[in-house]
């Protein structure tokens, strides 16, 4: 019981800061009128009916295959890094796996600003391409470049995880399936990697949630040309004013981004324990 008393404090926080803004945000996407005089509001759905329009759907689908081939690239990219890590010795890992970290330590907000130094029209990129009498590239305001932004800020997220379950893996089952006669592809596909699937599903889960959800990589990094469903929101509650509306699109991405954990997370459910080598 006494050790109970220390949660209050968390739960008060929880209420003041999850619970009571989640509530305001329900109670704005059933209601319509004037988003300054909460006395005039008035129950409706046509907040939601109005999201299931053709230019919005587009915009919903469009975000979810940019962070759907982005959480692929991550995934691609970071399994290896993560299987490379954590088969270095731990002084050597614990330096690789800083390496990964200390970009995080940064402002996410300037990591996305310093792509613009790299990929602006007079960027280093282009100034670098110029001068070997080539013409400059077209590498910002497009998907291309909002996909980049993505996979680095997001890449950690997928590597971390995967790392973490690998070095939990127990060595003397690899060497079972190596004894066995198992090749090191035998090894991977049997034995490691149906071990490793929790990370793996943790590590798309958050790669996929923050990618889907984004506004500052496509606002900065494709501008007019990339805007996604979070460019969508952030514009109705600081530049429209219709709080309605972006309420009813932040519970709809909320929706969207719920069941998708789901599926994740049953997949993990029915993966678990991995498998055997045959």
């Amino acid at each position: 019981m006494k050790l109970k008393r220390f949660s209050y404090p968390y739960l008060l926080w929880l209420g003041i800061f999850v619970a009571i803004p989640l509530v305001l945000v329900l109670y704005f996407a059933f209601t319509t009128g004037d988003s300054q005089n909460f006395g005039e509001f008035q129950f409706s759905l046509d907040n939601f009916k109005r999201f299931f329009t053709p230019i919005y759907m587009k915009v919903l689908i469009r975000s979810v295959n940019l962070a759907f081939i982005s959480t692929v690239i991550t995934l691609i990219l970071g399994y290896p890094m993560a299987l490379i890590i954590s088969k270095e010795k731990p002084s050597k890992r614990n330096m690789m796996i800083l390496m990964f970290v200390i970009p995080m330590w940064m402002n996410f907000l300037l990591r996305t600003y310093a792509w613009l130094t790299l990929l602006g029209r007079n960027g280093l990129i282009n100034t670098l391409i110029t001068k070997i009498g080539l013409k400059p590239l077209d590498l910002m305001y497009n998907d291309k470049a909002v996909l980049l932004g993505m996979v680095y800020n997001f890449l950690p997220f997928m590597v971390l995880p995967i790392f973490s379950v690998l070095t939990k893996i127990d060595q003397g089952l690899i060497e079972a399936a190596e004894d066995l006669g198992a090749s090191r592809i035998q090894t991977f596909i049997k034995v490691i990697f149906p071990l490793s699937i929790s990370g793996v599903i943790t590590g798309i889960t958050m790669v996929f949630v923050p990618a889907m959800s984004t506004f500052v990589i496509s606002s900065l990094l494709g501008g007019n040309k990339s805007s996604l469903i979070g460019n969508i929101i952030e514009q109705q509650f600081r530049y429209t004013g219709d709080w309605h509306f972006g309420s009813s699109m932040s519970i709809i991405l909320m929706i969207f981004i719920l069941i998708t954990m789901g599926l994740t997370s049953k997949f993990d459910k029915d993966k678990e324990g991995g498998g055997g080598l045959w």
